[in-house]
């Protein structure tokens, strides 16, 4: 019997105009952990599906074996037949059913037609205190955040009985102590005999959990190595993901903030249906013309309803409290009336609330600001199409056409799509809510060199960031979040990374 759990020979895998995949071939073993890293568009989440059976059998050219035997999936549903469980990166979650419903959908067992739904309620319970979400079973999945969805789709995947887990960009809603869970849940699947393969842009949990890493650039293999026996180091993979040397990864910037352009005082946001809950608790802030503020803090500190409230008013039942833009007390009401006084916002959540998938990439970057394109209600096509081809060659948007549409780029790109919407409606104050999240590390580089470049055009930035290096690597301050509340701000040269967890968790 192979000592190989999943083999790929020679897979190839085309979509209109571009080819995803090209002769794509790897070996993972029983019971490790197979990282695969690469770019942006490099192919990775294609070739999980064709594995899994979202792209059916025929779909693409070569062969993937499971188990010793080829496999000849037509869905998702014969792959999990057969013990191999996929979580994408984007959520597939039912968002008006609850969370227990959601992990148990489509593998429920009834008794002469009736669903024991107590029996399943408690056995959430289990998965759920795994993955650390402690929320009633009961609640509606529209209710949580991004970060917490994440946590179901993988309570979701831990109910079936699965040989083989594929793990797509797992961590990237998470913060670093739910991450840090999550990573050793999967070091413990390992010690069951779990076999798991897990996409990531962030190489120090690869390098942390991963026997075998394998390098895809350009839908290409590239190269897989032995974590351990090859001595590997980030810079090994990053050099094979992008071709090249990548020496700095926060590119660096003078900072020399100005005068208080932002001001907000005491603001308190109650839950949009539970109007009596503060989720955000008498908050108080301030930023400066030139300078990056970056907010921190665990899942669930406030950090991205305190933004979304700011911005239009787009979440909570009502708010209170006092904005200030350029000294001048302002009520926003709706998100046009903000993004028209010169205030942008990129959501956490590009897919739900940052793009029109089933719209093209031109439409998609400046559906915002029409009247920049437009005169008299009439859209001068040719504008769009340069203004379009223009932020698709300055933020390297791999596709072959404007006219491709969002939902079939990478999750990367569709970042990209989302950042060139807002950088059209020219903001004179930005808030970027986990700006690269799901994006690799070479495309990381090249999203702070644009917040550096709006910085250095006299802009501001506010930035919501799990990832701790990279608020110490780009904030000029960072103010601290838990519970609704301030929990204290630190200047660049004192923040440390112990330092703000102490701040969250102690005050």
């Amino acid at each position: 019997m192979s000592e190989y759990i999943l083999e790929i020979k020679n897979l190839t895998k085309d979509f209109p105009g571009v080819r995803a995949l090209e002769n794509v071939s790897l070996n993972v073993k029983k019971g490790e952990i197979h990282s695969i890293c690469g770019e942006n568009g490099a192919g990775k989440s294609t070739l999980m599906s064709c594995i899994s059976g979202v792209y059916p059998k025929g779909d693409y050219e070569g062969k993937v074996f499971f188990k010793g035997h080829e496999a000849h999936y037509h869905s998702v549903k014969d792959s999990e037949k057969e013990g191999l469980a996929i979580i994408h990166q984007e959520l597939a979650l039912s968002p008006y059913l609850s969370i227990y419903e959601n992990i148990f959908l489509g593998h429920m067992e009834t008794k002469f037609g009736v669903i024991n739904w107590n029996k399943y309620i408690k056995e959430s319970k289990k998965y759920l205190n795994i993955v650390g979400l402690h929320e009633p079973p009961e609640t509606i999945v529209s209710k949580l955040g991004v970060g917490k969805q994440q946590l179901v789709e993988i309570a979701r995947a831990l109910s079936k009985k699965t040989e083989l887990l594929i793990l797509d960009e797992p961590t990237s809603s998470l913060n670093d102590d739910e991450s840090e869970k999550l990573l050793n849940l999967i070091l413990e699947f390992k010690k069951q005999g779990i076999t798991s393969v897990m996409i990531s842009h962030k190489l120090n949990e690869v390098l942390k959990v991963a026997d075998t890493v394998t390098v895809l650039r350009d839908g290409k293999s590239i190269r897989t190595f032995d974590v351990k026996g090859d001595n590997l180091t980030e810079e090994m993979i990053i050099k094979d993901m992008v071709g090249r040397d990548l020496t700095q990864r926060f590119p660096e910037r003078k900072s020399s903030p100005g005068e208080t352009v932002m001001e907000v005082k005491n603001w308190t946001v109650y839950h949009p249906d539970y109007h009596n809950i503060k989720v955000v608790d008498n908050v108080s802030f301030y930023l400066r013309k030139g300078e990056i503020l970056a907010f921190c803090g665990p899942m669930g500190a406030g950090r991205t309803e305190l933004m979304m409230s700011l911005f239009g008013k787009s979440y909570g039942s009502r708010s209170t409290g006092e904005l200030r833009i350029n000294g001048k007390t302002r009520t926003f009401n709706s998100s046009r009336t903000a993004i028209n006084s010169g205030l942008g916002y990129i959501s956490e959540d590009r897919k739900s609330l940052g793009l029109v998938l089933i719209q093209d990439i031109k439409t998609n970057i400046t559906h915002s600001s029409l009247s920049k394109i437009s005169q008299f209600g009439i859209i001068d096509n040719q504008k769009e199409i340069k203004e379009a081809e223009r932020y698709r060659n300055d933020l390297n948007i791999r596709t072959p056409s404007i006219n491709q549409i969002v939902r079939n780029l990478s999750g990367g790109n569709q970042q990209k799509v989302v950042v060139s919407k807002t950088l059209f409606a020219d903001p004179d104050i930005l808030i970027v809510d986990e700006p690269t999240r799901g994006i690799d590390v070479g495309a990381k580089t090249e999203i702070y060199g644009i917040l550096n470049s709006l910085i250095a055009a006299g802009k501001s930035v506010i930035m919501v960031s799990s990832e701790l290096p990279e608020a110490l690597g780009m904030a000029d301050r960072i103010y601290v979040m838990n519970e609704g509340k301030i929990k204290g701000v630190l200047s660049k040269e004192e923040a440390t990374q112990e330092k703000i967890m102490h701040l969250a968790l102690v005050g």
